[in-house]
């Protein structure tokens, strides 16, 4: 290539605070995605291969198809406690990791792994602390010949990450938070959960305001 677009390493991220990112622990990802209009959060492509949450700051990886020269770069760069959120443009065909890589990204301390596209040894993975999520799961391993880009907006399963976003995930999927939006965010997020709590522990649930929109629709009330 003549110029270096396809091919770059940003090292230079800007992570958020600690504090600003605990803000968010234990939340459900749901919680958090009602907040953001639910528009922030991952589809249902995505997968929790082991079911544990995770939190912490997007490092992004952008990969061509079937190819994951630049995410071994990226294991090697990133910082513990970062989530590697990986954009594999969604292929199904090729694994991006498997168990070698994943064990050696849990021993760096890396807080995460966010596949966007396919793995490979579910049964290890599945059994691993760090947080895993994927869109499938094949055999069939990938090429190392590049290109590929570290620390540009990527997207998975219809969830566009940009370099530093808050990530929050648990079974359900993952949610994307802007830094700058992320106390307004995180506020809302705990009052709607805690409000929640209290509504299944006394076994009760406000139907009040969908009486009230039925009402206001109009509805045909047939009784025979």
């Amino acid at each position: 290539m003549s110029n270096h677009v396809g091919f770059r390493a940003y090292t230079n991220l800007k992570r958020p605070s600690a504090k600003l990112m605990e803000a968010f622990r234990d939340i459900p990802s749901s919680n958090i995605a009602d907040q953001m209009g639910r528009l922030y959060n991952s589809g249902s492509a995505l997968k929790a291969l082991n079911r544990r949450p995770l939190l912490g700051p997007a490092f992004t990886v952008k990969l061509p198809q079937g190819d994951n020269l630049m995410l071994h770069y990226a294991m090697e760069i990133a910082k513990p406690g970062d989530i590697l959120v990986v954009d594999g443009e969604g292929d199904l065909e090729h694994s991006l990791m498997g168990e070698m890589m994943a064990t050696y990204c849990q021993k760096r301390g890396i807080g995460g792994l966010v596949i966007g596209g396919c793995v490979r040894d579910i049964d290890a993975l599945e059994k691993m602390e760090i947080p895993i999520y994927a869109m499938g799961v094949t055999p069939q391993g990938p090429y190392k010949n590049g290109p590929g880009e570290i620390n540009v907006p990527v997207s998975i399963a219809g969830l566009v990450v940009m370099p530093g976003d808050i990530i929050a995930g648990d079974a359900d999927g993952i949610v994307a938070i802007r830094p700058a939006d992320a106390e307004e965010i995180a506020r809302a997020a705990r009052k709607k959960f805690e409000a929640e709590s209290a509504a299944l522990e006394k076994g009760s649930f406000n139907k009040k305001w969908v009486l009230e929109t039925i009402e206001k629709s109009e509805v045909q009330i047939i009784t025979q």
